[in-house]
């Protein structure tokens, strides 16, 4: 709905804007700048990768991604970070593939290939490929923000407003270059501030805070898997797309392919 009146790179720019903002007001609640202060002294190499992949290159290339694709097909193939996670921690964090993981993938991936074209995917015949593949690379760089992640030793809180602090700066500089700054709608402000806020802010914040309440994160982790399908009603209700049977079926073999990946850790 905020491609409606916003470039993928404008709502990029306001939603950035709006999230830093709600990142320094509870930075500024818990009274942590110093803390900021020192971890971006101490480890900026660190932090401008982190911020240069999120928020710049992971939500610019996603909200590309909705910009030429259906939201029931962006949303449903940006699923498949986690899986992505698994494959890339292989290569960098040295953990060992199994077959269980080859098993999901080929499970999650053919979901892909039935959402993508829209239920016939021995035909490969996508509706956008270049939606597609930009969905796809939304998962690589979210992944990568994760693994690098580790080496972070910072509070959440601290760390994710600190690479916000860094990206802000690269992200206007890039609108610059790009596009001409005109005043947008106030309906795209509006709808880039939910962005901001939800998306991008303080979910984060909502979702550490249950990981730390739960007696067990494994009691919890399932919960997202209710995520696409809720995503589905909001799409239909709201955002007014017909939701194909082949979506269903697609995005249902994506979660069955996750949940057997996850499986095997959920000790």
């Amino acid at each position: 709905m905020s491609l409606q009146y916003l470039t993928p790179s404008e709502l990029v720019l306001y939603a950035s804007i709006f999230s830093t903002i709600v990142l320094y007001i509870v930075i500024s609640y818990q009274k942590k700048f110093n803390q900021v202060k020192i971890h971006i002294i101490n480890n900026y190499k660190l932090v401008f990768t982190l911020g240069l992949i999120n928020p710049f290159l992971y939500y610019l290339v996603l909200f590309k991604a909705y910009d030429l694709l259906p939201a029931q097909e962006a949303q449903a193939i940006n699923y498949t970070w986690a899986l992505m996670l698994a494959f890339l921690s292989v290569i960098f964090l040295k953990q060992k593939l199994t077959v269980k993981d080859i098993f999901a993938g080929i499970i999650c991936y053919f979901g892909v290939l039935i959402i993508s074209t829209k239920g016939e995917p021995f035909s490969l015949n996508f509706s956008n490929i270049d939606g597609v593949l930009l969905a796809l690379l939304s998962t690589v760089l979210w992944s990568m923000y994760w693994i690098i992640n580790t080496k972070q030793k910072a509070d959440p809180i601290v760390g994710l407003f600190s690479s916000f602090l860094i990206s802000l700066p690269i992200i206007i500089i890039y609108f610059l270059l790009t596009q001409p700054l005109v005043m947008p709608d106030i309906k795209g402000i509006l709808a880039a501030s939910y962005v901001g806020f939800f998306e991008m802010g303080i979910t984060f914040l909502f979702w550490l805070k249950a990981m730390q309440s739960a007696s067990s994160t494994a009691k919890i982790a399932n919960l997202i898997f209710i995520s696409p399908f809720l995503s589905l009603i909001f799409i239909y209700f709201i955002v007014g797309e017909q939701i194909f049977i082949s979506t269903l079926i697609g995005l249902t073999v994506i979660i069955l392919g996750l949940i057997l990946q996850q499986s095997k850790s959920s000790k």
